[in-house]
């Protein structure tokens, strides 16, 4: 079995509700997500740079997100 890390995060309700929509005939899960996302952040600088110049979230919840 691989080793795994259990974490609890505080995330957006809507962008979760939205993201539980968008999945409903699809493989992807949350979990899926975290690790690809994270995979990538740590590979791909591509990708790096689009999450670390991204701030429309910070425009709609302030500087937390």
């Amino acid at each position: 079995m691989k080793k795994t890390k259990l974490t609890s995060i505080k995330i957006l309700d809507g962008l979760y509700q939205d993201f539980k929509i968008s999945i409903v005939n699809s493989s992807m899960t949350f979990q899926k997500l975290a690790n690809r996302s994270i995979y990538l952040y740590l590979n791909d600088n591509g990708f790096r740079e689009i999450l670390d110049t991204e701030d429309t979230l910070n425009i709609i919840s302030g500087s937390r997100f």
